[in-house]
């Protein structure tokens, strides 16, 4: 099959934001609502992803738990794989560890691996993570209850792909002795640098882009996130950031009668009219969740990872914010921002700021299944920059994943499981960060040995490196990439 990817506004429908503490952690992926449109309405100045990603779907009979023995059944583990560039006689594998959500997606936006593939005579293999996409261990009952969820992990997914793996060598001809070599971006990120420390037999390096595996208790400051993102808008105009954080307040004072909550509701077109300060306080989140997703994707050129936007987003949209503001003219610019983003196309009708759709690409209730147990990553702001006052309350959190899943989180397991901030014992590891980026404030941005290798791309977005080529590239993120095809030959022992 093709790998065609079909935009619309309103392709990222995700939940929307609810005022509760599983709120406090970003999800990697899209995840906000977004517009209620009527008709698809194409940007064109928003180049389309490539339609010659063809790869064939296959599904592998994975087991459920790979570290009992009592649970003995399994499941259909889907997996993509293109072997039109390999060297059938052990070219090397070039492997996807999947993300929290449906293979395909992630396949589609990660053009760096296809743009490599020939000249490494690579086969290219997506791996579905389980609980996401079409590979649920019990089917429709998959979310039912967390007995079910308790096979939903980055141990049992590992467990998979090393299972996957094995299966590819022992049953491709020609693939037994070929070298693999992990790719991933964000959550898959971790997982491939997590990849390559768990079974170092398994591959023989990982590159993990935008992977903030320090992104947990005391190691990285909880308000790091927060200011990155803040960072990322301020290097455009101190003045913006100022406005920014200003309309919270405004909103407030705007907000406190009938005649103000109209003013908002009308003016940024909400859907669904603010009623109540409540509602305020809700769309006061629902807006510093923008700001960061404006940071994430401020790529240098126009694309459609969250949103159709265009090139630079962050730039494009402090031009509305550029001299100090105040009251309803400061609420009309932020507006403009609100619209930059979620009707870039024109084809909106409303912001759908209280909605609760999401895509079939994405998992959230898996996601927060997963912040729930072991993917515990604390944020908080102290009320500077792009964001209002948010403290960070573990037992608050705990008790809210308690009411929804029955399960406390394990706050410190990753740290234990995965080595924490000692890697002197890791190897083959190229860790990519944009400085652009909120999640760098968790990833590893430092020297650590000469082959765990930190790579910081200068006016880099959300793991920019791993996107397909692009004419609007940076030189920047043009030298990561021939620095990290350089290690990857070293890896598997070519000539750099």
């Amino acid at each position: 099959m093709n790998c065609v990817l079909f935009f619309s506004v309103g392709a990222f429908l995700v939940v929307a934001h609810e005022d509760k503490i599983l709120r406090s952690i970003p999800r990697f992926s899209p995840h906000r609502s977004r517009v209620r449109s009527t008709e698809v309405n194409r940007n064109p100045n928003v180049a389309p992803l490539k339609s010659d990603y063809t790869y064939r779907t296959l599904y592998f009979d994975q087991k459920i738990d790979h570290f009992g023995f009592a649970q003995d059944k399994t499941f259909k583990n889907r997996y993509l794989l293109a072997d039109q560039f390999w060297n059938r006689n052990g070219g090397p594998i070039f492997f996807y560890t999947g993300n929290e959500g449906d293979i395909e997606w992630f396949c589609k936006n990660t053009g760096f691996m296809w743009d490599i593939a020939p000249q490494f005579n690579a086969m290219l293999v997506f791996a579905e993570h389980r609980y996401y996409g079409k590979s649920m261990p019990f089917g429709s009952d998959s979310y039912k209850n967390s007995s079910v969820l308790n096979f939903l992990s980055s141990e049992q997914a590992l467990a998979d792909f090393t299972e996957l793996i094995s299966f590819i060598k022992a049953t491709i001809p020609g693939a037994s002795k070929s070298p693999v070599v992990a790719f991933g971006g964000s959550y898959g990120g971790m997982l491939s640098a997590w990849f390559r420390i768990k079974y170092p037999n398994i591959v023989v390096g990982s590159l993990a882009a935008s992977a903030p595996i320090w992104q947990f208790k005391d190691i990285t400051p909880c308000n790091a996130f927060n200011d990155v993102a803040s960072a990322t808008w301020a290097r455009v105009s101190e003045t913006c950031v100022s406005n920014a954080n200003k309309g919270y307040s405004t909103l407030e004072e705007v907000g406190a009668n009938a005649a103000g909550l109209k003013f908002i509701s009308s003016t940024f077109h909400l859907c669904d009219p603010l009623t109540s300060m409540a509602d305020v306080k809700s769309f006061k989140s629902f807006l510093s969740d923008m700001y960061v997703d404006f940071a994430e994707v401020d790529y240098p050129y126009p694309a459609s990872f969250l949103a159709d936007l265009p090139a630079w987003p962050v730039k494009e949209a402090c031009k509305s914010l550029l001299s100090p503001l105040s009251g309803k003219p400061l609420l009309e610019a932020l507006a403009k921002v609100t619209n930059l983003y979620f009707n870039y196309t024109g084809a909106a009708k409303c912001v759908d700021w209280k909605g609760e759709g999401s895509t079939a690409s994405l998992g959230y209730l898996g996601w927060n299944y997963q912040s729930c147990t072991e993917m515990v990553m604390p944020m908080c702001s102290n009320g500077t920059g792009m964001f209002y006052n948010m403290d960070w309350d573990f037992q608050a959190f705990s008790d809210d994943c308690f009411k929804q899943f029955g399960v406390r989180p394990r706050q410190d397991w990753v740290k234990h499981q995965y080595w924490g901030t000692d890697l002197s014992a890791a190897s083959n590891i190229i860790f990519s960060n944009g400085d652009l980026d909120p999640w760098s404030s968790g990833g590893v941005t430092e020297y650590i040995s000469e082959s765990v290798v930190s790579i910081l791309i200068k006016e880099g977005a959300h793991h920019l490196d791993l996107r397909a080529s692009n004419q609007g590239d940076t030189s920047y993120v043009r030298e990561a990439r021939t620095r990290e095809i350089n290690i990857i030959k070293e890896w598997l022992e070519l000539t750099p």
